[in-house]
């Protein structure tokens, strides 16, 4: 969507054309980078979210687009078809979304992967990132972390999320709404470990910025004493390492695979396999456990 009352300025001669991504503000204006509003002006197109939202911002720092095009969830697949032909005259066109970094969780995905896939450039201006602001503030572990972002509402694939989540050894961070808060932690609650611990996130660089970290039995208690207000970021720590495999537990492993037909070489293999421990020491235990008792005077284990 094109506003009507502009008309697209000519290509700057000497500047190539491009996707630019543009980090914009999660709340506080000052983490607009200079980079940031220079890609603005210069942009020949300008895709947003909202145009109301979007023509805000630019007033606030004195920037007047050219064009303004609206991307979100359900036009990026056809304006990517209308930004490639823009990018290939060599015209730049500026994405970003309503706060953050485009495509994390916001429009920007199909359309990079389209400019990607006709061989034309995309640059990116990085900045404010809420998902990775609050990972930040948590206190759990930044060096592995998966973005899981919304998760679904209802129906079996929010109960397998769920189950991913819950087994899930790496820092997990998603992204929730005030009216759903309370449901979803009280979910991951029931599917996790209730002393796994979580931290929820919200108003992060404004001026109510607020940080609530306790286990997800707390949380729950803690949910339903407040008013969520505010777009959250939930970041829940690490799933425990299950307990490493006692030598009883694997011989008893071996036992149950030799009884459904493999043999001790075989499912000493299977065994150290699903357990993650070392063959020969598993083998080692296979041996060991059908050998006869010392003394006992029989054959191959038998009285």
């Amino acid at each position: 969507m094109t506003d009507p009352g502009v008309q697209a300025a000519p290509t700057r001669a000497g500047v190539g054309g491009a996707l630019v991504l543009v980090a914009t503000p999660i709340g506080n204006m000052g983490d607009l980078a200079p980079r940031a509003v220079r890609a603005l002006a210069e942009a020949d197109v300008v895709a947003c979210e909202d145009t109301r939202r979007t023509g805000r911002l630019l007033a606030a720092v004195g920037v007047t687009a050219q064009r303004l095009m609206v991307v979100n969830d359900h036009t990026e697949a056809e304006a990517a078809v209308r930004l490639v032909e823009a990018v290939g005259r060599g015209e730049r066109v500026a994405l970003v979304t309503d706060a953050g970094m485009p495509g994390i969780a916001d429009p920007g995905e199909r359309l990079v992967a389209a400019m990607v896939a006709a061989g034309l450039s995309v640059e990116i201006i990085p900045g404010p990132s809420s998902p990775l602001a609050g990972l930040v503030l948590s206190g759990f572990s930044t060096a592995r972390f998966v973005m899981e972002g919304f998760l679904p509402r209802r129906g079996a694939e929010r109960v397998q999320r769920l189950a991913t989540v819950a087994g899930e050894r790496r820092t997990v961070v998603l992204l929730e709404a005030p009216h759903r808060l309370v449901r979803t932690v009280t979910d991951l609650a029931a599917v996790c470990d209730d002393g796994r611990r979580v931290a929820l996130c919200r108003e992060l660089t404004k001026l109510h910025e607020q940080v609530w970290r306790g286990t997800l039995a707390e949380a729950v208690d803690y949910c339903a004493e407040v008013t969520p207000r505010g777009e959250y970021v939930v970041v829940v720590d690490g799933a425990a390492a299950p307990a490493p495999a006692t030598d009883d537990e694997l011989r008893a492993a071996v036992r149950r695979a030799m009884g459904q037909g493999s043999s001790t070489r075989d499912a000493s293999d299977e065994v150290a396999a699903a357990a993650g421990v070392s063959r020969r020491r598993v083998y080692e235990l296979a041996v060991s456990d059908s050998a006869p008792d010392e003394g006992d005077g029989g054959v191959d284990g038998q009285p």
